[in-house]
């Protein structure tokens, strides 16, 4: 017999007890990885002892679902958030405003003739002559009454309300720039968008028919014919307001103005004259016209003088001047016959008071709407 020899086909590539042996046993950290088992630290060894390994995977499980719960907590906290932000803006404490168009404007003027030739002379002896001698000038003469909250509308409200129809004042019957027609734009700006329609027709194209007479919206003379021969533009009247509605401020005017004018293109030392305008004007405010510095003029009653009763004064005032005298024609008939819009053909005389002092308001001036004279 022979003994041990090497196989046929040569010796084992990997003989056994050799080092390739074990290779597929080796651990490397993909296997570690992969583990579902892993072998407790010592210190929690020490705290279970029945216990040496714990289950990777039911760790893993267990965080993913703490994670899980805390995604779907945060989500649900940012909804009920945003559900909170939306709820709080509907239940605003600020009713919302109620839909409603401004009604058109009502107008009536007034011509109001003198009795003799009108006075001239400087524009300081002119004031101080009259009853514009008591009179402040500009601005300050339109003055805002005590104000006190209604039942839907707080102070700070109220005090815008007026503020606006303060500004409509200054820019309709003191701005310069208004009075001799050069621009509309300082009183167009104040107006309800509903209202524009209107004004810019009576303003392009003014009617005698109760509803587009550009004087009832603002003062303005024909710079071909007079200018101002002083900017002091006294003025003197009241401001009133009353709540019409759980959204609506009612606020009346009733001022006088006094322009001293002269003719366009005159030297400094021809005589001026005295041209008084009252206005009588009705406004309407709700929240939104507060909010956005608005308003709706619902009505304007006008006596202007001195003029002739036959002057048409629907687009510009027509002022007799210094030692001009009325016509001797009296105001226009009226058909009630005819079709379309009626015209109602007033006109008044003139006659200036002494000067005297100003009376105070009565008690319930600030709140109760004025009647007209």
């Amino acid at each position: 017999m022979t003994g041990r020899g090497e196989p046929p086909e040569g010796p084992p590539e990997n003989p056994p007890g050799g080092e390739d042996e074990y290779r597929s046993l080796v651990f490397d950290e993909s296997f570690i990885r992969a583990a579902r088992l892993q072998e407790f630290s010592a210190q929690e060894r020490m705290g279970e002892p029945a216990r040496a390994v714990r289950s990777v995977g039911a760790l893993t499980v267990r965080s993913t679902r703490r994670r899980s719960r805390a995604a779907v907590i945060l989500v649900l906290l940012i909804t009920l958030a945003f559900v909170t932000a939306v709820y709080i803006g509907f239940r605003s404490p600020y009713p919302k405003p109620v839909g409603r168009h401004a009604e058109p404007l009502r107008t009536t003027l007034v011509p109001l003739a003198p009795r003799a030739a009108v006075p001239g002379g400087t524009p300081k002896a002119l004031f101080s002559g009259g009853p514009a001698a008591q009179f402040s000038t500009g601005a300050s003469g339109i003055n805002l009454p005590p104000v006190r909250r209604t039942e839907n509308f707080s102070n700070s409200q109220v005090t815008a309300a007026l503020t606006t129809v303060k500004d409509y004042l200054v820019a309709s019957s003191i701005d310069p720039d208004v009075l001799a027609g050069r621009m509309v734009r300082p009183v167009e700006r104040l107006l309800d968008p509903d209202q524009a329609g209107q004004f810019d027709r009576s303003v392009s194209e003014p009617a005698d028919d109760g509803e587009h007479a550009a004087t009832g919206w603002l003062v303005r003379f024909d710079p071909a014919d007079v200018e101002l021969a002083d900017t002091g533009i006294r003025v003197q009247g009241t401001l009133s307001y009353a709540e019409t509605g759980s959204d609506t401020l009612e606020v009346v005017s009733d001022h006088t103005f006094t322009y001293a004018l002269r003719p366009a293109g005159a030297g400094p030392h021809d005589d001026a004259s005295l041209f008084t305008v009252r206005r009588e004007l009705h406004f309407v405010v709700d929240r939104e016209d507060i909010r956005l510095r608005r308003l709706e003029v619902r009505s304007a009653y006008v006596q202007a003088g001195p003029q002739s009763c036959s002057a048409d004064a629907t687009g510009v005032l027509r002022p007799l001047l210094a030692g001009e005298r009325a016509d001797a024609g009296g105001p226009g008939g009226t058909d009630p016959y005819a079709t379309g819009p009626p015209k109602a053909e007033l006109c008044g005389t003139l006659a200036v008071s002494s000067p005297s002092p100003t009376p105070p308001p009565g008690p319930d001036a600030a709140t109760s709407p004025q009647g007209r004279p």
